[in-house]
């Protein structure tokens, strides 16, 4: 009876021992149920798990300090292979492996090392979770210590601190990241990263297949295709080559900061850190930069579009395959047709859907036909009863007898025209609808008297509640009336992170931009109150915010509209091109309209989103700074942090990545971004014929520093028509204003006063760490200023800090 006491002792102290935290797995303990494991700082932990709703577990590791709504997994050890009963499933170390029994005692998951090339037991093998991610088999008999197993070598999504991303020189086999298929399945999804050891980069595979992104060859400091990444920040990359293998890896300069690197179910790789300020994820980067970019993102007849959410639809006649599937944004089994089109039916049972694409992203595997016309391709695709969708331009008949795949409704370059079953097909207008015309003949007068009436009511109304509502300076509108004003939303002018604007005409003829605000988590009282701050904020470089509607959980915005629309429209389009005159104008109007937000309005704003998108033009082209406000107003003394990134990446500055408090300098940081493009006409990451991505900026400062001629930066549709002195200025500031350190940065009334020509432009402030990039030979190098010596030099000689720079990094 006592012997039985000890037993049922000891075993109860050893599933207490594993329940309280202890980081190993001996040979005689094993994890089942709701038992874990804790590395010794208590950052990982080891576990069943289960993905969402699924009904499936898994043995993974997660953050232990994280806690987020749901857990951030980090590794799975079966990701194919889940158990249905966590209890009756064992994680144990038999002969030598650490291994998973499922429910039956089948072994479904092991770390598979070949026990016959081994001096170990079971007895000296023991499992430890390491702090810094990385789940360890060590040999008790082995005296050197070394790991025999490491789950750094078998990576999932997941890319942690320390961990690499390998190719092995010998064998030829590639390390992975592979993305989840969904968020509730960790099984291997489609798109995968791996090394290239030829180039030093990366590679991003659809169906470990097609490459759709690359990172352009690592120069020793970043990839040439991320400009995002700087050095001396948070992350310190570094490559490894040898005649065994080729890797990168990578490590945090401040340990206690929480980061991970992943392969994201939406074909993204994502860099993230935790806030724990905001207890959430705080994204630093992806790439492809966006969501259209991935291949093959919507599955076959699914169309991509990067304006809205969802990112994916079915085209006209399709419905998705898997609308669960859908509904975890898992677009991968894409769409199918509504009506099957069978062989040997008529012309008259279906028809083409007209659909647009890219010229460069025209969906693949199409075959040439030797159709002539346009009518004689039209007639080849009807005629073959394997063909899908057909295209004529001038390259001639293109031809599908598969699924369609890689669209976007972004695009527009070329038609494609889809076979659809006639009864599919969007509704086109009868000839024959006398009795339709006559009822709806019938019923216009009743209603053109009733909807005056409803105008003049409306307009009453509206007049009385905007003068109660918010300080009498802004109209209280009814949604139904907007909706009216808008028809149904229907006509958009554009999006971005706040929402979608649409056109709009109130009752009394006046052109409006309603903006439908998404994602708004404020109370009524707190959005009243923050409308009502933004009603009184009045420039002539500022969009005018007329009135406002909050019902439930709709928040829309009124402003002004604008005829000319944005300037984005205009700098990079060939249809409405801006002279060099017009682009200084509106690059200091722009400037006054931040100054008047950063330093005269009553609450100082930080606008965290400048770019050329949320620049309007009115019907002079005078400019008009839009969106400000919309994101939170911080106090003068700057103590707030705003702990969510809210830009847009491009025209992000650094502090936004190292969670710092946020002052204007960070929208001073995007105005000199948005400067570049100003100068060149073409967004600042570019690719050229030959399919490199070359960065703007990094050849700007390379001129800038060799005094080389500074028109050869000037957008070439204006054939040199440009001031040197004018252009000069603007590259000399954008280069000031894109400092690392924002305290090097002007302000923007200083920003003004140089445009005005009210201060000298070669008098810039003291330069702690001015950091420039050059792209000689597609080497990309970095410019940095690393003595005292020299900050004193450019106090008493600022005009020589461009050239001290780079001399500082000749030596």
């Amino acid at each position: 009876m006592e012997l039985l006491f000890l037993l049922l002792l000891l075993s109860f102290s050893l599933l207490l021992s594993l329940s309280s935290g202890t980081d190993t797995i001996t040979a005689n303990q094993s994890i089942s149920g709701d038992q874990t494991i804790t590395s010794k700082d208590e950052n990982f932990e080891l576990g069943f798990f289960k993905a969402g709703n699924s009904s499936n577990y898994y043995i993974g590791m997660w953050y232990k300090k994280v806690k987020p709504v749901t857990q951030t997994i980090a590794w799975v050890a079966n990701r194919q292979t889940p158990v249905s009963n966590r209890f009756q499933s064992e994680l144990k170390i038999i002969d030598g492996n650490l291994v998973l029994l499922n429910e039956s005692k089948s072994q479904i998951w092991s770390t598979n090392i070949n026990s016959s090339t081994s001096t170990s037991t079971s007895s000296s093998i023991t499992a430890v979770l390491l702090d810094d991610g990385n789940l360890v088999l060590r040999d008790g008999l082995n005296s050197s210590g070394d790991h025999i197993w490491q789950s750094f070598d078998f990576p999932g999504d997941t890319w942690l601190p320390g961990g690499r991303i390998a190719y092995n020189n010998i064998t030829g086999k590639k390390q992975l990241l592979t993305s989840w298929k969904s968020s509730e399945d960790p099984s291997e999804g489609l798109f995968s990263l791996e090394l290239d050891p030829k180039e030093k980069q990366y590679l991003i595979r659809w169906n470990r297949s097609e490459v759709y992104w690359t990172s352009g060859p690592w120069n020793g400091e970043i990839f040439s295709l991320v400009p995002e990444m700087r050095r001396n920040y948070i992350y310190n990359f570094s490559y490894v080559e040898n005649e065994n293998e080729s890797y990168f890896t990578y490590s945090l300069y401040n340990p206690e900061i929480i980061s991970r690197f992943v392969m994201d179910v939406s074909g993204q790789i994502k860099q993230l850190s935790w806030l724990e300020s905001s207890q959430q994820w705080n994204l630093f980067w992806s790439q492809p930069r966006t969501q259209c970019e991935v291949y093959d993102y919507c599955g076959a007849f699914g169309s991509c579009r990067q304006s809205g959410l969802p990112f994916c639809n079915c085209l006209t006649g399709f419905v998705p395959k898997s609308d669960s599937d859908w509904g975890l944004s898992d677009f991968s089994g894409g769409c199918v047709r509504k009506t099957e089109v069978e062989c040997g039916r008529t012309s008259e049972k279906y028809g083409f859907l007209p659909i647009s694409a890219a010229t460069n992203r025209k969906p693949p595997n199409s075959t040439v036909s030797s159709a002539g016309t346009s009518g004689e391709c039209e007639r080849s695709c009807l005629n073959d009863c394997s063909c899908r969708a057909y295209s004529y331009d001038g390259n001639g008949c293109s031809i599908w007898n598969v699924d369609l795949l890689n669209l976007s409704e972004d695009s527009n370059e070329i038609a494609i025209y889809v076979k659809v079953a006639s009864r599919d097909l969007p509704s086109k207008k009868k000839n024959n609808g006398v009795i339709i015309g006559a009822v709806v003949g019938s019923v216009v007068a009743v209603v053109l008297i009733l909807g005056l009436i409803l105008v003049l009511v409306c307009r009453n109304k509206r007049r009385f509640v905007g003068k109660t509502a918010v300080e009498g300076s802004l109209v209280s509108f009814v949604y139904r009336d907007l909706q009216t004003a808008t028809k149904n939303f229907s006509d958009k002018l554009g999006g971005g992170g706040f929402g979608s604007v649409f056109k709009g005409t109130l009752p009394d003829s006046t052109v409006v931009a309603v903006k439908k605000l998404e994602s708004v988590t404020q109370g009524e009282k707190q959005f009243r109150s923050e409308v009502s701050t933004i009603g009184t904020i009045q420039h002539v470089n500022l969009v005018r915010l007329r009135g406002f509607c909050s019902e439930g959980n709709s928040k829309l915005l009124v402003y002004d509209y604008m005829p000319n629309g944005s300037l984005d429209a205009h700098l990079f389009s060939n249809e409405k091109l801006l002279d060099w005159k017009t682009r200084y104008q509106i690059a200091l109007g722009t400037a006054r309209g931040l100054v008047y937000l950063h330093e005269k309005c009553r609450d100082c704003i930080i606008h965290c989103d400048i770019k050329p998108e949320n620049i309007l033009l009115d019907g002079d082209l005078c400019p008009k700074v839009a969106d400000f406000g919309l994101a939170k107003l911080v106090g003068r003394d700057f103590s707030r942090v705003l702990t969510t990134m809210r830009g847009t990446r491009g025209y992000l500055a650094p502090e936004w990545l190292s969670g710092v408090a946020i002052t204007t300098k960070a929208d001073v940081y995007s105005y000199g971004m948005m400067l570049f493009e100003f100068i060149s006409g073409t967004r600042n990451s570019e690719q050229s014929e030959d399919g490199k991505k070359k960065f703007f900026p990094m050849r700007a400062a390379n001129v800038l520093m060799d005094g080389a001629d500074i028109l050869t930066l000037v957008d070439p549709r204006l054939n040199g028509d440009a001031s040197v002195e004018e252009v000069t200025k603007l590259c000399k500031i954008a280069c000031w204003c894109i400092q690392d350190d924002e305290e090097t940065r002007p302000s923007m009334s200083q920003v003004e006063q140089i445009l005005e020509g009210l201060l000298d432009v070669n008098m810039p402030p003291k330069p702690r760490a001015l950091q420039f990039f050059a792209d000689d030979d597609d080497q990309v190098v970095f410019f940095t200023e690393s003595s005292s010596s020299q900050s004193s030099q450019a106090r008493s000689n600022p005009s020589s800090v461009v050239s001290q720079a780079k001399s500082t990094a000749s030596t």
